[in-house]
């Protein structure tokens, strides 16, 4: 009769528990689904989980295509389409690397103006929805750093690629941030003049007056730097402010008490 000794009992268990867990990377729900499909076919299976908005399972083949053909055409759409994907899934620093990555590896690529649009499209959408609380919110500690970045990537794009058909929509984007941006300064120096600090409120205002000359918010500009000119006593600075103001906006709701429409400008978009 054989004769199993403590030490043999505990071997032969930790075999069995080796080739179970072993055998558990045999089921049929843990093979992979892609072995042996083409580039064509992963990406194709990709564009199809984008247009379902399976973005995850779309990332996941677009990752596996780039690692299993990496010289291929279809690697290098993959790479911008993952990006694109990462976007659509709100994950604005994963989008934002992938692109640049596109950019950095392909700077010729026939699409690589899409890359710098969607850059610009990552941080205006970003940017678009704080803006959507914009006047309830307190603006002294709001960073436009996003709208920065989103006008940079669109300014990129039209002065390398003017023709593209990406061009147009970057323009009419650029103008809307420089008018967000200015309203920032604005907001912000309106928080100040509310709060009694008078020169802050003058240096955000005459920061909007000269980078965003052209903005809708420059009225408001004016108008408080007119104020707070009046609070310091600086008659000579205010008068100069005024006539500035009266200059351009002769017809200003201001002069009348304040705009009868509180709704900002921005929320045409």
């Amino acid at each position: 009769m054989a004769r199993f000794t403590l030490g043999s009992l505990t071997a032969k268990a930790v075999l069995i528990g080796a080739l179970l867990a072993g055998g558990c990377g045999l089921l049929p729900d843990q093979v992979d689904e892609t072995t042996g499909w083409n580039a064509q076919r992963l990406y194709s299976e990709a564009k199809t989980s984008m247009s379902e908005g399976a973005y995850d399972r779309a990332v996941t083949l677009f990752e596996k295509l780039e690692a299993r053909y990496p010289y291929g055409r279809f690697a290098q759409q993959a790479q911008i389409e993952v990006a694109y994907a990462y976007f659509k899934q709100g994950e604005q620093a994963l989008a934002l690397a992938a692109a640049d990555r596109f950019i950095r590896l392909h700077p010729n690529h026939p699409n690589v103006d899409y890359a710098y649009y969607l850059k610009g499209l990552i941080n205006f959408n970003e940017n678009l929805g704080l803006l959507a609380n914009l006047s309830r919110q307190d603006l002294s500690e709001r960073d436009p750093k996003g709208a920065r970045e989103a006008f940079d990537s669109f300014r990129e794009l039209v002065e390398r690629f003017p023709d593209s058909r990406y061009a147009d929509d970057s323009r009419a984007r650029m103008q809307y941030l420089v008018n967000s941006l200015a309203s920032h300064e604005v907001h912000v120096a309106r928080y100040y003049y509310n709060r009694g600090a008078y020169v802050a409120s003058i240096n955000r205002a005459q920061t909007a007056v000269t980078n965003f000359p052209q903005a809708p918010a420059i009225e408001e500009a004016l108008f408080l730097l007119v104020k707070s000119y009046d609070a310091l006593g600086m008659t000579q600075l205010r008068d100069d402010a005024e006539r500035v103001m009266r200059t351009n906006f002769p017809d200003s709701v201001y002069f009348r008490g304040g705009p009868a429409n509180t709704k900002p400008w921005w929320q045409l978009w």
